[in-house]
This record gives structure tokens, C-alpha cells and sequence, in this order.
């Protein structure tokens, strides 16, 4: 069966939230913290999602996303997939960090 296709649209507001693959940490440290932070501004400037707050937890995040384009799956995808990346090289661990999809409602 396939996964029910999310709902986007232009405009809209949304509460985004992803953890680590068996509940494990995602965030090793505050240099962890501000490389995400530092993706997020990427994610700013290249897909123009506007975050109006977040919360960076030891195992998951929270973040409150405002897209004036309909992107935010594609957005999410390339934040998460370049962070674990990052993750799995800095602390030279193989394997997936986040698990499964990120989980998004609408405002």
C-alpha cells in the first residue's frame, strides 16, 4: 500500500517533528546543534521555508515551519538527509540516523 501523499500548499504552517531511530540521540553535542542550526538557514535561503521556532531535543526536533512555496517535503528531505550525513561522518557511524519519515501536521 502506498504512503498517503502529504498536504502542501503555498502558505501554509506547519509543526515538523523527526527522532532518532530507536529513540537514540540525534544530537551529540552543542557543535551537532549549531551544524543543524546552519542547515536550517540553508533551507532558508534555498527553499525559502521560514522557521518561527524550534526545539532541538537530545533524540528529536520540533520545528515550526511557515512554506510560502509548496516544497516541504523536498526541503525536509535534503535538511535531513545532509544532516545525517554530517552526523555519520563526524562520529564515524554507519547507518541511518532519523526514523522513518518526518511526521508534519498543519497549523
Amino acid at each position: 500500500m502506498a504512503r498517503p501523499l502529504r498536504l502542501e500548499f503555498a502558505g501554509a504552517y506547519y509543526h515538523v517533528t523527526a527522532r532518532g531511530v530507536r529513540r537514540q540521540p540525534i544530537f551529540f553535542g552543542d557543535a551537532d546543534r549549531e551544524e543543524f542550526l546552519k542547515r536550517l538557514a540553508e533551507v532558508h535561503e534555498g527553499w525559502g521555508a521560514v522557521f518561527h521556532g524550534y526545539c532541538l531535543m537530545p533524540n528529536h526536533y520540533h520545528l515550526e515551519v511557515e512554506t510560502p512555496q509548496a516544497n516541504l517535503s523536498r526541503a525536509m528531505q535534503w535538511l535531513n538527509q545532509v544532516y545525517a550525513s554530517y552526523v555519520n561522518l563526524r562520529h564515524r557511524r554507519v547507518g541511518h540516523l532519523l526514523q522513518g519519515r518526518f511526521k508534519c501536521a498543519l497549523v
